[in-house]
């Protein structure tokens, strides 16, 4: 008797059945395994090809070696494999989907049922605009403890991804996940170019996630299946940068389907890039001017984050900083008299300060406490 998690590994990756087919069979396994019935009936009950269902009776013949080389493939690159039957596969936030994945290949891990995720997506040839939101949006969402999902695509995607990462002091390593990449290839490809460091990075402090065998080459109908995962794994999606025929849309059109809520940066309205979310936004869609209107949509708040500690002055640096007044700057002339310095040696410190965010040069060359 097959082992249905074998059953499901092996239609995963059947080359001859299409994506469709292969996840309605996933969702039937009982009633086309064993083959009690024949094709043309169990084929026509399932809602699939017959060439489709026969295929798949061929294979279960032999899906236990299948179903090991699989996981083989995936134990090579550290990565752990999710079957829809595992305890641990995302079962709540995937059950809108009429055809959720059958497996689901991780490396990291995903985030818990309870915590709080929003999709970050956008144009792979964002601007500066666009990129900066998208950092800002990330770090400032992890931050606040939400999962960050993107597809870890070049612009807007990888904008997000790093956003979430940049600030080291949100979570240690082996804590929450903070960001989760969601792949239009299988794991273990060299796609997009250049992203191995990013991919490690997310993989320590997050998840990368395919639905696709490992070594899956990228194809263009795979980014739209990919992409109702990043939707269904998101309680909000948030378009940054999108013409109007980015898959970024694909994504919120997907979002909304399945209930999730949209929101949209707006832009200027003489850009391409800004159409698409300028769209949504006059199509009901809530607009982002800030972190906090995605927490809002995910019913949380903006928690401020303590600022680090101010390192400690001492010497010289340290009494000249006390001398200082808040107001009213002094000349560092002025200030060399009272300490009994040497202009030069006042200057250099003045300048340590200044470097340090604790002095504000004023015009005349007079100093105060303050920002600079």
């Amino acid at each position: 008797m097959n082992d249905p998690r074998d059953l499901l590994l092996t239609l995963n990756a059947a080359r001859g059945i299409a994506r469709a087919a292969a996840c309605r069979l996933a969702l039937e396994l009982d009633r086309w395994w064993p083959p009690e019935r024949p094709d043309d009936e169990a084929a026509a009950e399932i809602g699939v090809p017959r060439p489709a269902l026969r295929q798949a009776r061929a294979l279960a013949c032999k899906a236990r070696a299948f179903a090991a080389a699989e996981r083989e493939k995936a134990a090579v690159l550290g990565a752990r494999v999710i079957t829809r039957l595992d305890p641990d596969y995302p079962r709540a936030a995937l059950a809108p989907l009429d055809l959720p994945p059958p497996v689901l290949f991780v490396l990291g891990r995903l985030p818990a049922p309870e915590q709080p995720a929003a999709a970050l997506v956008g144009s792979r040839l964002a601007d500066l605009y666009g990129r900066e939101v998208a950092t800002l949006l990330g770090r400032e969402l992890a931050a606040a403890g939400v999962v960050v999902v993107s597809g870890f695509a070049v612009g807007i995607d990888a904008a997000a991804h790093r956003g979430a990462l940049s600030d080291t002091g949100i979570v240690p390593p082996g804590g929450p996940p903070v960001t989760l990449g969601v792949l239009g290839s299988g794991l273990g490809t060299d796609y997009p170019r250049g992203h191995r460091e990013l991919g490690a990075a997310i993989a320590r402090r997050g998840g990368l996630l395919s639905e696709f065998p490992c070594g899956a080459q990228p194809r263009p109908w795979r980014f739209p299946v990919r992409n109702r995962l990043i939707a269904a794994l998101s309680q909000a999606t948030v378009v940054v940068r999108a013409t109007p025929r980015s898959g970024s849309l694909v994504t919120a059109r997907l979002a909304l389907e399945i209930g999730r809520e949209v929101l949209a940066v707006p832009g200027r309205i003489f850009d391409d890039l800004s159409k698409g979310p300028n769209d949504l936004i006059a199509d009901g869609a809530r607009p982002v001017l800030a972190s906090r209107d995605v927490l809002e949509a995910l019913g949380l708040s903006l928690v401020a984050k303590a600022p680090p500690p101010e390192p400690a002055l001492e010497g010289l640096v340290g009494r000249l900083f006390r001398r200082l007044p808040v107001a009213d700057p002094v000349t560092a002339e002025d200030l060399a008299g009272e300490l009994g310095e040497p202009v030069e040696t006042v200057l250099g410190a003045l300048l340590e300060l200044e470097l340090l965010g604790r002095v504000r040069r004023q015009p005349g060359m007079a100093y105060s406490r303050g920002v600079a």
